[in-house]
């Protein structure tokens, strides 16, 4: 084969269909095996961990349609009609607006793209669909942090973005393999780490949550309630889910003494008990008295007020309030992870001086209900000289009424505490306090719910004292002249352990806990608590990385920022310089080329400003004859010029022995 040939093989394309003729627009390039691979692979890890929020019919609908794609591209079978895709997008639409009754939110929102993103992968036949794809992905994966910021999920939305950068690396360099588009996309992710870091230590933090239409905001949010009834606290008992977790500044009391307080309920309407008004003051009503606990709370969101502070909390920062009623509030709903420095005595005396409204509010039954609890109320007070009379009564009646704590109680009907105490027996946290208020109320003893959380597990690893959602916990509160409000627990009486060693050492048939709580799984509960000690490390660190934390390392740093402005305008410049830098790199690279090919393309760019650009797929022997067509003047030089480059270029010899021939061809040229 001559030298001449062997240039028009390589360099010159065939005629065929798919190249067009000179001067109409090339076609987009056909969308390849590898590049369809990477896409799907890109939108399955994506689309995986939205399935913890999605609706069932939107996540079966995205896997199916996914897994029609991989069909597809497994058997090279064509894409779907036009008009069955827009069938499928007119239905998947509907479908969003039945389920959540609006389009404008997180929810129907993040449904709808993950239902396009699917479809958008069935059409996908050309380079443009992969990038539209790509944007697709990314977006969703910045999604999964509206619904969850959690170390887990920031590890699938990095390998999800790996897999978008592999997907693009297939698009530019479709003839690679697949090891080295994945190197690609490793050293590019690797470039934009430090962009990522300088970005996330100085931009100004932003304190809130990141979504907050309100369609949807903050609707998933689960934990205790201000209200009360049969089943509400037992139905938290199957959540392994952390409510907050605690760091002493020295060792932490012992689980009798921690006792969470949240809402306090007063009003009974004979089933139900709801928490009555209060006012709210910067400090709390009561004298702290006895030794005084620190420590630091993180809280995780609620979108409620209450604190869930340590009983009886102390005064603390600005940002918090006291409630009458002596249980922390924010000062604002927690809608996100906050973490607050608080105090607390657990041997402080309060309510001493209760007003008489408070008093007389903490009586009060409704009429005809639980008659039977009223009874037994009649017989025990019956002869008491005092309220503390009356309550050692009770308490004795109850402990010898061989009652059971379980987590899976029967329902009870219009009479809640009679049918517990003389009828199943058998109840959690929130019957034997409901019920031992009732009966104590009948006696005319003040008595009131307080409801938030008891117990909590010490993470070994870390130091810190973990408190789960199946730690939510209902106790009373006794008025009693000069001595004020005394918390009595009622779960005591019949299940001592659950004050001491937890909810599963309260339970005598341990299947009643989801597989988690497991008491007799070791390792895994040392599993468990090495990752949650990493997890609380993530919260603390990253998540925890608030503008008070940013103020502090920009004053170690020398810096003092007075507003957000000099801030941005320093990140600005400092990533003008960055791409400044990048730019020269990138332009040095260019001029590294080999002295043929600098030639070459300098030849190609004067022909283009005299109208007569190579096309991209044009090798250098039609580019000549099309060059020598349209100047018949200089066709034997032109023709000269580009059998050179093409001999030079891909025949035997070496590159840069003919550089001089073809630069002296190249100046014999001349266009007027």
């Amino acid at each position: 084969m001559s030298v001449r040939s062997l240039g028009e093989l390589i360099a010159k394309p065939r005629r065929a269909p798919s190249v067009p003729p000179l001067g109409v627009k090339a076609p987009p390039a056909a969308l390849q095996r590898s590049q369809a691979t990477w896409l799907l692979a890109t939108a399955a890890i994506t689309l995986a961990p939205h399935g913890l929020w999605l609706p069932v019919w939107v996540y079966a609908l995205c896997a199916l349609l996914l897994t029609w794609r991989g069909v597809l591209l497994w058997q090279g079978g064509r894409s779907p009609p036009h008009f069955l895709l827009l069938a499928l997008s007119v239905a998947a639409g509907i479908g969003v607006r039945v389920e959540f009754g609006h389009f404008f939110g997180k929810d129907p929102g993040v449904a709808l793209l993950a239902l396009l993103l699917g479809l958008k992968l069935l059409e996908a036949r050309a380079a443009r669909d992969v990038r539209a794809g790509v944007l697709l992905c990314l977006f969703l994966q910045m999604a999964l942090f509206l619904e969850d910021q959690s170390m887990a999920i920031a590890g699938l939305a990095l390998l999800g973005t790996l897999a978008a950068l592999g997907a693009l690396a297939a698009l530019s360099d479709p003839a690679g393999s697949a090891r080295a588009q994945l190197r690609t996309a490793a050293v590019l992710l690797a470039h934009g780490l430090p962009f990522m870091l300088v970005f996330f230590l100085l931009f100004p933090r932003i304190q809130g949550p990141l979504w907050g239409l309100p369609a949807d905001a903050f609707s998933a949010r689960t934990g205790l309630s201000d209200t009360m009834s049969p089943g509400s606290i037992s139905e938290l008992g199957n959540s392994t889910a952390i409510a907050f977790r605690a760091a002493f500044a020295a060792t932490p009391p012992p689980p009798a003494l921690r006792y969470w307080r949240g809402p306090v309920l007063t009003e009974f309407d004979g089933r139900s008990w709801t928490a009555a008004p209060f006012t709210e003051a910067p400090a709390p009503s009561y004298r702290p008295d006895g030794p005084r606990l620190d420590y630091a709370l993180t809280l995780e969101a609620h979108n409620r007020r209450w604190l869930l502070a340590l009983d009886y909390p102390g005064e603390a920062g600005p940002d918090i309030r006291f409630a009458s009623d002596h249980h922390a509030l924010s000062t604002r709903p927690v809608q996100a992870r906050s973490r607050f420095q608080l105090n607390a005595y657990p041997q402080a005396r309060i309510g001493i001086d209760e007003s008489a409204a408070v008093i007389a509010a903490a009586t009060r039954l409704p009429p005809e209900s639980n008659p039977r609890s009223r009874a037994l109320a009649a017989r025990l007070a019956e002869g008491a000289s005092s309220h503390a009379e009356i309550l050692e009564r009770v308490i004795a009646h109850l402990r010898a009424g061989r009652l059971q704590y379980t987590l899976r109680p029967p329902l009870l009907g219009r009479h809640s505490a009679d049918e517990f105490l003389f009828d199943t027996r058998r109840g959690f946290c929130e019957h034997f306090a409901s019920a031992f208020a009732v009966v104590m109320r009948a006696a005319g003893v003040p008595t009131r719910i307080v409801t938030g959380y008891q117990g909590g597990e010490v993470n070994p690893i870390d130091g810190y004292v973990v408190v789960r959602q199946s730690d939510a916990h209902a106790w009373a509160e006794v008025w009693l002249a000069g001595r004020g409000w005394v918390r009595v627990d009622p779960t005591a009486l019949a299940a001592p352990e659950r004050i001491d060693d937890g909810l599963a050492a309260a339970l005598a048939d341990g299947s009643e806990l989801p597989f988690m709580l497991q008491a007799d799984l070791a390792w895994l509960r040392d599993l468990r608590h090495r990752w949650e000690a990493a997890s609380n490390a993530w919260n603390q660190q990253v998540l925890g990385y608030n503008p008070e934390r940013q103020r502090e390392l920009l004053s170690r740093l020398g810096l003092e920022r007075s507003d957000v402005m000099p801030l941005v305008g320093a990140l600005a410049g400092l990533s003008a310089l960055v791409l400044a830098g990048l730019y020269v790199w990138a332009m040095g690279r260019t001029r590294s080329r080999d002295p043929l090919q600098r030639t070459w393309e300098r030849f190609c760019s004067r022909m283009a400003r005299a109208g007569l650009g190579r096309d991209p797929w044009e090798g250098p022997l039609a580019y000549g004859e099309r060059l020598a067509a349209a100047l018949p003047e200089q066709a034997e030089g032109l023709r000269a010029a580009c059998a050179t480059y093409a001999r030079l270029r891909y025949g035997p010899t070496a590159r840069d022995d003919g550089v001089c021939e073809l630069k002296k061809l190249l100046n014999e040229i001349r266009l007027t």
